[in-house]
C-alpha cells in the first residue's frame, strides 16, 4: 500500500450524533406538516416518515429539506429550522483530539451524504480542520456511491489507494468506498459489529490508520 494522503470523514454518526437532524426531520417538519394539514402531531408525524419512506435514503431527494417543503406544501424558510436547531448538535466525546491529531499529518476531508446547508451549521462544532468539504447531494445530486468517491480523489489530485474513508453507513461509507477503490472502515458505535475493516470509535480508527501506514512503510 502506498503512503496515505488523504482521511475523509463521514459526518452524521460519525463526527456528531444524529439529534440535530432527527430534530428536524422527525420533530420539526412533522409539526409543520400537521399545522398546515390541520392534523394532531402524531398523525402527521406517520404521514411524513411514510412519504420519506417512499424515496428511501438512496435518492438524493430523501436528503433534500427543500424538496420535502415543496412536497409538503409548507411555507416559511426552512433555513430557520437549522439555525433553530443549531444548539443541538453533539460531537462525540473523542473526535476533537482525533481530527486534530490526524490533520496534523493528512489532509482531511468531510464525505457526506447530507445536504451543504446542514453540513455548515454542524461544521461550525468541530475543530477547523478540513481541507475540503463534499456533500454528494448539493455537489454532484446524487448519494454516496463509487462514482461520488471518484470524484473526490481525482479532484484532489490523489490515487484512490492514497485515500481512507470512515463512516457508520455499511452500504454508503464502507461497500461503495471499497468499490470506488478507496480503504475503508466502517464505524459501528453500537458494538454490534466485529471484522478487519470494522471499527467502534475514532480512536479504534486512528489506531488502524496508524497500521495502515507502518505496512506503507515496510
Amino acid at each position: 500500500m502506498e503512503f496515505i494522503e488523504v482521511v475523509s470523514f463521514d459526518m452524521e454518526k460519525t463526527l456528531i450524533d444524529s439529534g440535530f437532524s432527527d430534530l428536524i426531520w422527525e420533530d420539526d417538519i412533522p409539526r409543520l406538516y400537521g399545522e398546515r394539514h390541520g392534523l394532531d402531531f402524531a398523525t402527521a408525524k406517520r404521514r411524513v416518515l411514510d412519504a420519506y419512506g417512499e424515496i428511501g435514503d438512496g435518492q438524493p431527494e430523501w436528503y433534500d429539506v427543500d424538496y420535502w417543503f415543496r412536497r409538503f406544501g409548507l411555507s416559511g424558510d426552512w433555513r430557520e429550522l437549522l439555525s433553530g436547531r443549531s444548539g443541538d448538535v453533539r460531537v462525540f466525546p473523542e473526535v476533537p483530539g482525533v481530527l486534530e491529531r490526524i490533520s496534523d499529518r493528512y489532509r482531511v476531508i468531510i464525505s457526506s451524504n447530507t445536504i451543504r446547508e446542514f453540513l455548515e451549521v454542524q461544521l461550525a462544532t468541530l475543530p477547523d480542520v478540513f481541507s475540503h468539504v463534499f456533500s454528494a447531494p448539493s455537489d454532484y445530486g446524487t448519494v454516496k456511491n463509487d462514482a461520488f468517491y471518484g470524484k473526490i480523489y481525482n479532484l484532489l489530485g490523489v490515487r484512490p489507494s492514497a485515500v481512507v474513508h470512515v463512516g457508520d453507513s455499511w452500504k454508503f461509507d464502507y461497500k461503495a468506498a471499497v468499490k470506488g477503490g478507496v480503504t475503508a472502515f466502517h464505524l459501528d458505535r453500537s458494538g454490534e459489529s466485529e471484522g478487519e475493516h470494522v471499527v467502534h470509535d475514532l480512536q479504534e480508527f486512528e489506531v488502524m490508520l496508524n497500521r495502515l501506514e507502518d505496512k506503507g512503510l515496510e
